[in-house]
């Protein structure tokens, strides 16, 4: 009988509030799997230390499913952290990343991975391929935070303009053994592949409805995804810092000349107080937010020389290691 290599595809999912759905997440996966006989999965459901019952239901799919993992984690960590812990106990040829929602269209997994499994004369040739929704269903100031994102990584990880990011997204196994050599407490995944490759790809698809749960990205988490985006790989804004210096040092320097000009020509001068107080509170709120800045950077610079983790297992579920199921073979 002939033998085919299977590829192995590592599902990573983090895990938060997701107690309803995450199980018929895994389910799918088996379902869409077992579509292509030349692929098999692999699962790293990572609980992000969440307070209802996740745990429990991904703990019992791991100990009946040797191929799903189930890791819970000894505080939150937010979303990239989660990914991160996956990424270290993930074994396939491609690693999916994937939300504990529903809201990934895992029925289109075969159109994400066509990029990375094709070469580049049947339209592949690629590192990374990421899901791109046309709509978002997420909220109006979500979708204000995602452009604002989008524009940031553009400028600050030179990132095709074009190029955008999702939860949904594939890479090859070189690439994550690349990011996962990235030990600070801060990681930022969408720049840490890009980082690693430029080809990248979007995958046009619809994202779907959201159908058990509420959203868990609330402002504050959001804004602290994006500081983080802001500051981890680029030392752009503080270039950026140097360049507002200067350009309030030449105004300041053009507007003293005037005043003087002013005091030789007109011996009485009216007093601008409400100008002068403008110009204050402007050039003091800059000094004030660039002092924030650079503040933010030396705090994370600390916090990395104090080898800060990214994350702490507390326990680690199931999963048979991948001799056990027979990864390199099997017989048609």
């Amino acid at each position: 009988m002939p033998y085919i290599h299977k590829r192995i595809i590592t599902f990573v999912i983090p895990c938060y509030k997701s107690e309803g759905s995450v199980g018929l997440v895994i389910d799918e996966i088996r379902d869409v799997v077992a579509q292509r006989p030349d692929f098999d999965y692999r699962v790293v459901a990572v609980n992000d230390c969440s307070p209802d019952g996740t745990l429990d239901v991904i703990r019992e799919i791991a100990e009946s499913d040797p191929k799903v993992l189930a890791v819970d984690l000894a505080k939150n960590g937010g979303r990239h952290n989660a990914l991160m812990c996956g990424c270290h106990y993930a074994d396939g040829d491609y690693i999916v990343f994937c939300d504990d929602d529903q809201q990934c269209p895992m029925d289109r997994l075969w159109d994400l991975l066509r990029p990375l499994v094709n070469d580049r004369e049947h339209g592949g040739g690629y590192d990374v391929a990421i899901a791109k929704y046309p709509k978002k269903t997420q909220s109006a100031w979500k979708n204000f935070g995602s452009k604002v994102n989008d524009m940031v990584s553009t400028w600050l990880l030179s990132k095709d303009p074009e190029l955008k990011f999702s939860n949904f997204s594939a890479m090859k196994r070189f690439v994550k053994d690349e990011v996962i050599k990235y030990t600070n407490p801060y990681p930022y995944l969408s720049g840490l592949m890009l980082s690693s490759t430029k080809h990248v790809c979007n995958v046009e698809m619809e994202e779907r409805e959201r159908t058990i749960g509420t959203g868990n990205y609330s402002f504050k988490k959001s804004f602290s995804l994006w500081l983080n985006s802001f500051t981890s790989f680029s030392v752009k804004p503080l270039r950026l810092a140097t360049f507002c210096g200067f350009l309030f040092a030449t105004i300041g320097l053009v507007l003293a000349i005037v005043v003087i000009i002013r005091k030789l020509l007109l011996p009485v001068v009216a007093i601008g107080y409400s100008s002068m107080m403008a110009a204050l509170l402007v050039i003091g709120g800059m000094i004030m937010v660039m002092l924030g800045l650079i503040g933010e950077y030396i705090g994370r610079i600390y916090i990395s020389l104090n080898n800060a983790p990214q994350y702490v297992v507390r326990n680690v579920y199931g999963w048979r290691p991948a001799e056990e199921l027979d990864k390199d073979a099997v017989q048609l």
